[in-house]
């Protein structure tokens, strides 16, 4: 007995040995900041306003908004518009600004920010925002503002695709992450915290599942037009089980599309939300109707487990279709995961209730 309790003894005080050595070996965390945190700013920049709409309203920092007329670009008879949005840190610790763009996402339409000094010099080009999906979509660009003091949105024609703007500042902090994980660049957007969907180019095995890029590139749906996004994979050896990902851009979130292997339905995906006050939630209503469907406009990770009976070693057929009534949407970033027989894998056998 006097052993039995010596061990247990140990064993208590080996757990709350490292549960206080954990946070010791981690950074400190920053000092609170005395002043209060600055606003966030959503720039409505329709230029369509209804009756009941309200004066824009924004924080100190963000000093003008100007829409200026459309100018053909240089070397072309094209024409663009830019919105100019004229911004001062709220102090002296803020020198990175998140930037959400709010769009229609239109071939030869797509917007681009340019971040300039006093001095009219670039600091920042984002590049072309945006797949051309011709989709309501967003897009987040992170801006070093550091001797900035304006951000320019220009966008081909006469700027009726750009919707509005979500403006927040960041600040940094110590990152820590274990060395033989996947490394992702991780910037907790607002209202969500999952990261960016990764392709890999070439088929990944860690811990006896199998990782396969089946598309990268953007993929339109469209319900209606019944047009859907078909990818076919080879497998040597059945897995135990599969999981489908990608991320999706504009879809109903109360139908999500669903799943066909082989030419067997195999249900919905589901969908990780971000909170319902992120201002990427777009409602829609319909004649005779008093219920609204909200679309999301920006992306989204979609997941679906697929059964290993839907499988078969050989060619296999997949398809990710939108339902009738939903509307277009798009995904991108699609892969599917192979678990299979792993000696460190932890198995149960039930051989009764």
């Amino acid at each position: 007995m006097l052993s039995r309790a010596f061990a247990i003894l140990m064993a208590a005080a080996c757990r709350v040995s490292a549960q206080e050595a954990l946070p010791d070996a981690l950074p400190a965390p920053p000092a609170i900041i005395a002043e209060p945190l600055p606003s966030s700013a959503w720039l409505d920049l329709r230029q369509t306003t209804s009756r009941n709409s309200k004066a824009q309203e924004a924080p100190a920092w963000v000093e003008a908004l100007t829409l200026l007329p459309s100018d053909p670009t240089e070397g072309s008879s094209a024409s663009k518009s830019i919105f100019r949005i004229r911004v001062t840190p709220p102090g002296p610790d803020y020198k990175i600004l998140f930037f959400r763009l709010f769009f229609d996402d239109k071939p030869n339409q797509q917007p681009e920010l340019v971040a300039w000094d006093e001095t009219g010099s670039h600091i920042l080009r984002s590049g072309t925002l945006g797949a051309g999906m011709n989709l309501p979509s967003s897009d987040s660009v992170v801006i070093p503002m550091a001797g900035a003091s304006a951000i320019d949105i220009e966008v081909p024609g006469d700027g009726k695709t750009v919707r509005a703007a979500y403006l927040d500042w960041m600040t940094a902090s110590e990152v820590v992450h274990p060395v033989n994980a996947e490394h992702r660049d991780v910037i907790p957007e607002p209202f969500s915290a999952v990261p960016a969907l990764h392709s890999p180019p070439e088929d990944v095995e860690n811990f006896g599942t199998v990782t396969a890029t089946l598309a990268p590139e953007a993929i339109r749906l469209d319900g209606p037009t019944q047009q859907n996004a078909v990818f076919q994979f080879p497998i040597e050896a059945e897995p135990l089980t599969a999981l489908l990902s990608f991320e999706i851009a504009n879809p109903r979130i109360d139908a999500p599309p669903e799943v066909y292997v082989n030419g067997q339905n195999i249900g919905p995906v589901a969908f990780t939300l971000p909170d319902l006050a992120d201002p990427g939630y777009r409602g829609e209503s319909e004649p005779l109707t008093t219920e609204m469907h909200f679309n999301y406009t920006g992306w989204l990770r979609a997941q679906k487990i697929v059964p290993a009976t839907a499988l078969k070693v050989g060619a296999n057929d997949l398809a990710v279709t939108n339902g009738t009534g939903t509307g277009a949407s798009a995904i991108r970033a699609t892969q599917i995961q192979l678990k299979y027989i792993w000696d460190k894998s932890d198995y149960l056998l039930r051989t009764g209730p």
